[in-house]
């Protein structure tokens, strides 16, 4: 089997991107199933009705997300009967929606944790002891279980991923928009890479308008962050490889590409 898990879909630009290039990638890969981090999808910040189902007509199976899962309220119009639209599992208890998820596919059963960090985030539940006692309840049940963390610290995903080492399938990092070239397998069997990186306009500041982003930092001031639209656009994520008679990593390989 084959996952495909794509990194952050920034903006107009990167919902059109990711359509674009995700029929081509499952074709030429032959990719089984898709997951993809939704959450900056609707003008980089959150989803609509309309940009959730945009992502699953351009390929995506499962949606996660992170801390702008509530960036446009449409959301809470469909995330309690989305099965496969996740938000992460360590908000606090009665949040609507689900953390995670079971997707079934062929023989197997495909379960996805999303989780949100809280090093320089916002103080949550502890995202080691909530994806430790989903994984508890899912390998019951699942045959391949895959763990987005959404966070801001690269020693905390780091961490994450040795702490599930050997019992989760694929531990991935989202949130940072900058991909990282640390893909690797854990000694314990786990596939792992700190952060997936951005699905969007690449000439920009994580999806941001380059201007008003550096203004920010020059002058301490806020300004209106903009979201530009037109540019060379980048697609960035990880394919997975999973054995289908043991169930075990195989190889994990880093998905860049540039389309100007």
């Amino acid at each position: 089997m084959k996952i495909l898990m794509v990194g952050d879909i920034f903006g107009r630009a990167g919902r059109r991107t990711f359509a674009e290039l995700t029929p081509k990638i499952k074709a030429e890969k032959n990719i089984d199933v898709v997951v993809v981090n939704g959450e900056n999808a609707a003008h980089g910040k959150g989803l609509t009705v309309s940009t959730f189902n945009e992502l699953l007509s351009g390929g995506a199976d499962v949606i996660t997300t992170g801390n702008h899962v509530w960036g446009n309220k449409e959301i809470l119009e469909i995330i309690d009967r989305e099965p496969f639209l996740l938000r992460p599992a360590n908000f606090p208890e009665g949040t609507p929606g689900n953390g995670f998820c079971i997707f079934p596919y062929r023989a197997k059963n495909i379960g996805v944790i999303n989780v949100m960090g809280r090093t320089f985030m916002q103080p949550l539940d502890c995202p080691f002891i909530c994806a430790e006692k989903i994984f508890e309840e899912l390998k019951k049940q699942c045959d391949i279980i895959l763990v987005d963390f959404h966070a801001e610290a690269t020693s905390e995903k780091v961490s994450l991923g040795y702490f599930l080492d050997g019992k989760v399938t694929a531990v991935v990092g989202t949130h940072t928009h900058i991909q990282t070239a640390d893909e690797r397998i854990l000694p314990q069997g786990t596939g792992y890479i700190t952060d997936l990186g951005m699905t969007g306009i690449l000439d920009s500041v994580i999806g941001l308008d380059i201007e008003s982003i550096v203004e920010k930092f020059v002058t301490c001031r806020q300004g209106k962050f903009l979201v530009p639209e037109k540019g060379t656009c980048i697609y960035c994520g990880v394919i997975l490889e999973i054995d289908d008679a043991t169930n075990k990593m195989k190889t994990i390989e880093r998905v860049r590409i540039i389309v100007e």
